[in-house]
Order: C-alpha cells, then sequence, then structure tokens
C-alpha cells in the first residue's frame, strides 16, 4: 500500500500531447479512477505509472520515491488488462503461478499463494481448467487473481469491465471494490463508464485532452462539477442558460428564458457580478412533474412531449418557453401533450459559469 504522487506528467506522440503537465496524489489504500471520453490521456497516464512508456516530462513518486525511470518488474506493481491477456494452453493455476515462477519462489509457496488468491477472487474450484473454458467474468477474475498473487505495491486496471456484459459488469465492479479493500492496495482504475467510476471509487480525476479538469469525490463532482465539460461527462444532465441578478457565496438568483430560477454556485465559482451569462445545471433526476407549482422550489410550466418508459423510470420530453428539458420521473402516469409544471430544489440547480 503506497501513495501516489505525479508531477507535471507530460506526454507527447508526434503532434499529440495526450498528457498536459498533470499534477495528481492518490493516497495510499485509496481506490482512485481516471474517468474521461477516448484520448484523453487516461491509459496514457495508466501506462506511465507501470513504467510501460517513459514520460516526456514531470515526475512520478511511489511513497515520495520517484519511480519515473524505473523498470516495470521493479515497481512492485499489479495489472489488469482489458483483454485479460491469459495463456489459452495453461491452466487458472498456472496463469496465475506465471509472476510468482518469473521471480524464482518455491514451489510450495507459489501453491499457498495461488490458492489465497483464486479464494480471494472466488475461482478456487477452477484452478485445473483452462481458460478457454470460462465464462468473460471468470476470465477477469483469474486476471485480478494473477495480479493479486505477486503481492503488489498498488494495483493498475485498465478498463478491466468493458469486454463483458452489463449483469456482469454490475456484479465485478463490486467484486472489484472488495478485493482491492481487504488486500488494501492502492488502486488506480481506468474507465470511460460514468456509473462504473462513481461506484467504485473513493475518489477520480476527470480527465480530457490530456488535461485533469477536477478531481474529488464521486458525490462532489457528480452534485457540485466545476465545468460544462466535467458536468458532461457523469451522466445526463439540464443546460439551462441564464443571466445572474442576485449573488452571494451560497445562492444565486437567475433569469432565464423560462422565468426566475434560484441555483447555488458551482465547484469554483465565484464572484458572480449582476448581469453575468451563466448556466444552470440540472439532472434529470431532480425534476418532480405536477399539476401545480410547488411552494419553496423553482418551478416551470410546459408541456410534455416525446415519452419513453424505461422501466425503472420514465423520461418526459418537457417544454417550456422556448427551452427543452429531460427529466426522468419515477411515475408513468403523465401523458404526452399535456401541460404541466416541473419543478426542483434551488440546491440541485448548479450555475456554472460561462
Amino acid at each position: 500500500m503506497i501513495s501516489i504522487q505525479i508531477r507535471q506528467l507530460t506526454k507527447k506522440f508526434g503532434a499529440a500531447t495526450p498528457l498536459r503537465a498533470v499534477d495528481l496524489d492518490i493516497g495510499a489504500g485509496e481506490l482512485f479512477a481516471l474517468l474521461g471520453p477516448s484520448g484523453g490521456g487516461k491509459t496514457t497516464l495508466l501506462r506511465s505509472l507501470a513504467g510501460l512508456q517513459a514520460p516526456d516530462e514531470g515526475q512520478i513518486f511511489f511513497d515520495g520515491e520517484e519511480v519515473t525511470r524505473l523498470a516495470p518488474h521493479r515497481r512492485g506493481i499489479g495489472m489488469v488488462f482489458q483483454n485479460y491477456a491469459l495463456w489459452p494452453h495453461r491452466s487458472v493455476a498456472e496463469n496465475v503461478a506465471f509472476g510468482l515462477e518469473e521471480r524464482r519462489v518455491p514451489r510450495a509457496e507459489i501453491d499457498r499463494r495461488v490458492a489465497e488468491a483464486l479464494t480471494a477472487v472466488r475461482m478456487e474450484g477452477f484452478a485445473e481448467l483452462r481458460p478457454g473454458g470460462l465464462s468473460g467474468g471468470q476470465q477477469q477474475r483469474v486476471a485480478l487473481a494473477r495480479a493479486l498473487v505477486v503481492r503488489p505495491r498498488c494495483l493498475l486496471l485498465d478498463e478491466p469491465l468493458s469486454n463483458l456484459d452489463a449483469s456482469l459488469r454490475l456484479e465485478l465492479r463490486t467484486e472489484i471494490r472488495r478485493v482491492c479493500k481487504e488486500f488494501k492496495l492502492t488502486t488506480v482504475y481506468v474507465t470511460h463508464d460514468q456509473k462504473e467510476a462513481l461506484a467504485v471509487s473513493d475518489r477520480l480525476a476527470i480527465l480530457d485532452g490530456g488535461r485533469v479538469l477536477q478531481v474529488g469525490a464521486p458525490r462532489e463532482i457528480y452534485q457540485r462539477p466545476n465545468s460544462r465539460a466535467v458536468a458532461g461527462f457523469l451522466g445526463e444532465a439540464n443546460f439551462i442558460p441564464a443571466t445572474v441578478v442576485f449573488a452571494s457565496p451560497e445562492r444565486v438568483v437567475t433569469e432565464s428564458a423560462a422565468g426566475r430560477l434560484e441555483g447555488v454556485p458551482g465547484r469554483g465559482v465565484s464572484k458572480l457580478a449582476a448581469g453575468a451569462a451563466v448556466t444552470l445545471l440540472v439532472r434529470p433526476a431532480c425534476w418532480t412533474l405536477s399539476r401545480e407549482a410547488v411552494a419553496g422550489r423553482n418551478n416551470l410550466r410546459g408541456r410534455i412531449g416525446a415519452v419513453a418508459y424505461l422501466g425503472e423510470t420514465v423520461q418526459y420530453d418537457f417544454s417550456s418557453d422556448g427551452l427543452t428539458l429531460k427529466i426522468m420521473e419515477l411515475n408513468p402516469g403523465f401523458a404526452a401533450g399535456e401541460e404541466y409544471v416541473a419543478s426542483m430544489a434551488p440546491g440541485d440547480a448548479v450555475v456554472l459559469a460561462e
């Protein structure tokens, strides 16, 4: 279990610069996710931590010790790849044992540690099978056991669940978090899946264009993003253009095309002057539909357009004075073409600077 410090890390590939002066601090034992679009720099950063590629500028420290140019096998890391990277001609136990055999660990110790690692990932009954006889989820568990068996100082996971179907992803993300916490591993987890990052991580960083846009706990970034770009990475959102009427550190009153709306400043937003152009972020699930306005809430009167039944929720397209909003409701009883009031709490409207 180690802490990781990344200082001004820059990597270039010809004209492309996938990392641009990245600074990050990851705590010992923390499960830290890197989230962002394809090409945002996530995998490049992970490969730099693993020692699989050298940065052009900057430094990497493990517990204060610089490892920027240290060979991968001397860093004490375990890595789980997107494609599992298992040898098809070796059994599950032989795949897991490989790293220990390379380190010339005594046979009895190898057998004991392989058994422990397979038990940790709940694959103890599959030791003699070959990977071809396993499901995708089982193969990913074997890949995780192989990384754990060498007792790494930190664990690096590169899109570990992207090849699995939805139900298996839900199951394995819970298992990965359990194992990482059980082994007290510092873990860096790369994903492009917003829900996965929110569910798995203690903290996460949003990367785009090789830069860190925001770092924080999942709830903090989801509820109080510092920009429209960050908000867009973390699920669906309504963005409402508005103009500031009044602003304080805790409260902002704005005027929009659909009327007056009150919100709270987004992370890093301060000193908003009257007349400033802003954007209000409101998540679709924060709206409530009813026939009448609700006291103490922001209220917009409008009409329902398209309706999409999604099982657990219903998605409504709601139009109000030129604004078109997406609203997620548990109630399927609101009819297309009918007029309703959409309301939401002022604390659910996050004001972002233009």
